[in-house]
């Protein structure tokens, strides 16, 4: 079968011939249809953190129809639609990942491949509503944001949510799981392009961190906010604590605008101020996610879609930050 690999002598994927694996025991085959991309997997090859002797499937997200079924593994698994759980071995705390979690796509090869064998309890059936292309599109930035909304943020209805650096990824289902939950949601975005998206989805307003003022802007908008949810840190967390209403909820769980600096400690505590880490998320989450697209009928927003031997071209354009939505590779 063709596959994307990553190897220790390129900084970008090859589509090679690998061999199609065979379920093991307590795993399923599946027939992917689609797979999506992620930043998990970009700053993987940038960083190179991913070390491998042998060449290594990358992936953590996809879709497709179950072909076979390994021993111990129900027959009434094969032909369902399903999609993938890329959160692995998360450990027996809820709150936090286990030292044997992984992120499907290495050391266990992931999604970019025609086929994939996994163990059958990550694996969930697709809701009717959505296609394999929005199916692919959810798992992996869809937890990342549920978690850090629901499990870290615990809004209410009402709740005034600030979403920063919406446009693809985390960030957007951030804000669609947001609205759904009855909260007002507001955004931050460089692009006015990726604002006016925002709002036709159900955002209040959003501002362009990129103007001078942006976050006394938001300010006026919104009067504050009881839940922020961050992906970047930098420089520009600062403003965040001083958005944040008394008793606010900061959760972050990326680092893309680099290293937070200049806080002011008193601002912190004397707003009573809770700031939590998040990454991806457990089981249960995963579960709770998919019931929660099911519930509301939601729709992952989709950029454009991208063959197997082009997926470099999708990497290429997520690096420019150009993407509205989750970028698909058919396979």
């Amino acid at each position: 079968m063709k596959a994307a690999v990553l190897n220790q002598a390129s900084y970008q994927l090859e589509v090679a011939e690998m061999e199609t694996p065979a379920p093991a025991k307590g795993e399923v085959l599946v027939k992917l249809k689609t797979a999506s991309i992620n930043h998990h997997e970009l700053w993987s090859m940038r960083e190179r953190s991913i070390v491998s002797l042998s060449p290594v499937i990358m992936g953590s997200d996809g879709a497709g129809e179950v072909a076979e079924v390994g021993a111990g593994v129900a027959s009434a698994w094969i032909g369902k639609a399903v999609m993938i759980n890329p959160s692995l071995n998360w450990g027996s705390n809820p709150r936090v990942q286990g030292p044997d979690y992984q992120i499907l796509g290495f050391p266990r090869n992931g999604t970019f491949a025609k086929y994939i064998s996994i163990p059958v309890e990550y694996v969930y059936e697709k809701p009717s509503h959505l296609d394999f292309d929005e199916a692919s599109a959810i798992p992996l930035a869809g937890l990342t944001a549920y978690r850090a909304l629901f499990t870290r943020g615990e809004p209410e209805t009402g709740s005034n949510v600030l979403v920063t650096g919406v446009g693809g990824g985390a960030a957007l289902f951030a804000l669609q799981f947001a609205i759904a939950a009855g909260a007002n949601a507001y955004v931050t975005s460089g692009s006015e392009e990726k604002i006016q998206m925002a709002v036709s989805l159900g955002a209040k307003a959003g501002v362009n961190y990129k103007e001078s003022g942006w976050d006394k802007k938001l300010l006026a908008l919104a009067g504050g906010f009881d839940i922020i949810i961050d992906s970047a840190a930098g420089t520009g967390f600062a403003a965040l604590i001083e958005l944040a209403n008394p008793g606010a909820r900061i959760v972050l769980f990326g680092r893309t605008a680099g290293k937070i600096t200049q806080l002011n400690p008193s601002t912190i505590f004397w707003k009573q101020l809770s700031i939590h880490g998040s990454s991806i998320g457990n089981d249960e989450e995963f579960r709770a996610m998919i019931d929660f697209f099911g519930v509301h009928k939601l729709h992952p927003v989709v950029d454009s879609l991208f063959g197997l031997e082009d997926i470099n071209k999708a990497f290429e354009r997520m690096a420019l930050g150009q993407q509205l939505g989750k970028m698909i590779i058919t396979l």
